[in-house]
């Protein structure tokens, strides 16, 4: 293959290939400067320019209230399952709720449950977390430390459209794979944290959004590694942190807001795109199979399923070989997944869905 392909991979993903021309042309040297932006010192006033600046745009993109810190963490997704319950907590035994429509919803509050007491405020399982709840459907601890959700599901392809109400406890959010896809009210939330590698950036570095009453809630007794407190108090320099991924965030960013016009219109673009492949899901006849309801189907990963697993391999294969690639489904479920983030060009969403079209035709 000579040229890019079209990447429908989960993640790390597609990254806007401005960004990435921006990134080849700086990569020996950043301007001025002398050395790569992997050469400098994190304590330098280069870089000082670049954390600055990726912050300062994040908090235009999101209208990010003052009262939010924003730290640039390491550890992805997987570490932020045990900082949340370390931090927000006043002991082991408050619960905290989760919300739990996929996989990562699940393995979100089995970490939790090692640091103390967590419960399921709803539990998608049981139909193959195919659904999010209604809001009479949750059962809320008064009590609870923070409400948990994950607001997209990258394996089962399962998005809320809106956040849930978490009554008086603080809203906690896993945005990694929809983070600055659409705009959201920030304040309704106490805590976001995200990876990077779906749509903000390269894998390496997690962006935390929490409000200043929540970092305050950080324990003495917490590794101070692992405190947002610390954290917070030292603006993400505690420790060298992922610079390289810092920069593209930033990047990315300036991209959202410079080029594609913020928030609201990547979100148009996204479900312009994702209407694409549903169209040809729904007018297939059953030949593919959706996975998540339509009332709450992603506009990130798009998931779906044929009548075997022999007609999925073949699927998989001859799309690749038509310069589509990453098609499979998370290793855990099968099927096939289309991650279909910011960065995927309209022009790659449009080839796979005639591409569905056409094997259809001659398969059905």
């Amino acid at each position: 293959m000579t040229h890019r392909a079209y990447n429908f991979s989960a993640g790390p993903a597609v990254l806007p290939e401005p960004v990435l021309r921006i990134a080849k042309d700086q990569l020996l040297e950043l301007p001025d400067v002398g050395a790569s932006v992997m050469e400098i010192s994190h304590r330098s006033a280069a870089f000082k320019d670049i954390l600055d600046g990726t912050r300062g745009a994040l908090r235009e993109l999101l209208e990010l209230p003052d009262e939010y810190h924003i730290l640039f963490l390491q550890g992805g997704s997987r570490l932020q399952f045990a900082m949340v319950p370390m931090n927000l907590r006043a002991a082991a035994d408050q619960p905290a709720d989760y919300v739990l429509t996929g996989s990562w919803g699940q393995k979100a509050i089995d970490e939790a449950r090692l640091q103390g007491a967590a419960r399921v405020a709803w539990d998608g399982s049981g139909d193959g977390y195919r659904r999010i709840p209604t809001p009479a459907q949750l059962d809320l601890d008064p009590g609870a430390a923070y409400v948990h959700f994950t607001s997209n599901e990258t394996i089962e392809g399962v998005q809320f459209a809106r956040e849930p109400d978490p009554g008086s406890a603080p809203l906690v959010c896993d945005a990694s794979s929809d983070f600055l896809s659409r705009p959201i009210d920030t304040t309704r939330y106490g805590l976001i944290y995200a990876c990077a590698q779906k749509n903000a950036g390269p894998a390496g570095v997690t962006i935390v959004l929490i409000r200043d009453d929540l970092v305050q809630r950080s324990p003495r007794t917490v590794p101070r590694m692992l405190s947002y407190q610390v954290h917070a108090d030292h603006e993400s320099l505690f420790n060298t942190p992922p610079t390289f991924a810092i920069y593209m965030v930033g990047l990315v960013a300036r991209w959202l807001l410079d080029d594609v016009g913020g928030l609201a219109v990547m979100d148009q673009r996204n479900r312009s795109k994702a209407k694409i492949l549903y169209d040809a899901i729904d007018q297939s006849e059953g030949f593919f199979r959706g996975h998540a309801d339509p009332s709450c189907r992603s506009l990130m990963n798009v998931t779906f399923r044929l009548s075997t697993p022999e007609l999925e391999k073949a699927f998989v294969q001859q799309a690749a070989e038509q310069g589509m690639v990453a098609l499979a489904g998370h290793r855990s479920v099968g099927g096939i997944r289309a991650s279909i983030y910011n960065a995927m060009p309209v022009e790659g969403v449009e080839t796979l869905g005639q591409f569905m079209r056409d094997f259809c035709r001659r398969h059905a």
